[in-house]
């Protein structure tokens, strides 16, 4: 398999569970701006849609959409946990928070990127998501991962797009849970690796 990423982005998240499953793959880093990538070749002639993540199957069929390929890589290994069981209420669980991560959380946040956006427009998106991070301080009372005491995918995909927010100028310190939540997973030896392997490929020249 061949994972196309870039750095700080949403396909950190594949990329963390890649590791968690121990699988082998090939990382190609990919330039948003120019979309060339560290092989030398066009991002866009392996996904129209321009942006990241991609993974390509041995087979040569390419999916996209962190969620999705999420859930691909977990049932490749279905005795790990990040996943439940396909046709059980526990994955449309599962189903429930990928979903409210990229609507809510990756969406909700990603205008922020902007450094042109006007304060007051800053300020709504900001006071939006700190409903969602209140509604995810509540859920974690009881649990240390959103599915329960256990590691998902889910969990994979909020840390990558929570890791934004202090770019943001978002302290999640305002949410105690959630920030031990985030320490928590950032220690996993799985993180850890992908960041060190995704620093490892120079940027494209």
């Amino acid at each position: 398999m061949k994972l196309y990423f870039a750095p700080a982005t949403c396909s950190l998240s594949p990329h963390i569970v890649l590791q968690e499953l121990g699988l082998p793959y090939d990382l190609v880093r990919v330039d948003n701006r120019t979309k060339r990538t560290s092989e030398g070749g066009d991002f866009l002639s392996t996904n129209p849609k321009g942006y990241v993540a991609a993974l390509v199957l041995d087979t040569g069929d390419v999916l996209t959409e962190g969620p999705a390929i999420v859930q691909y890589l977990a049932d490749l290994k279905l005795y790990s946990g990040l996943a439940p069981a396909n046709g059980t209420l526990e994955r449309v669980r599962l189903q429930e928070w990928l979903n409210y991560i990229t609507s809510e959380i990756h969406s909700g946040s990603s205008p922020l990127f902007n450094q042109d956006l006007p304060k007051t427009v800053r300020d709504l998106f900001t006071t939006k998501l700190s409903r969602r991070f209140d509604l995810i301080e509540t859920g974690l009372a009881t649990q240390d991962y959103l599915m329960g005491n256990h590691f998902t995918v889910a969990d994979a995909y909020l840390f990558t797009v929570l890791g934004w927010m202090k770019g943001f100028g978002i302290d999640l310190g305002r949410w105690p849970r959630v920030a031990a939540y985030m320490r928590r997973v950032e220690v996993r030896p799985s993180v850890a690796a992908a960041l060190e392997r995704e620093a490892a490929v120079p940027p494209v020249a």
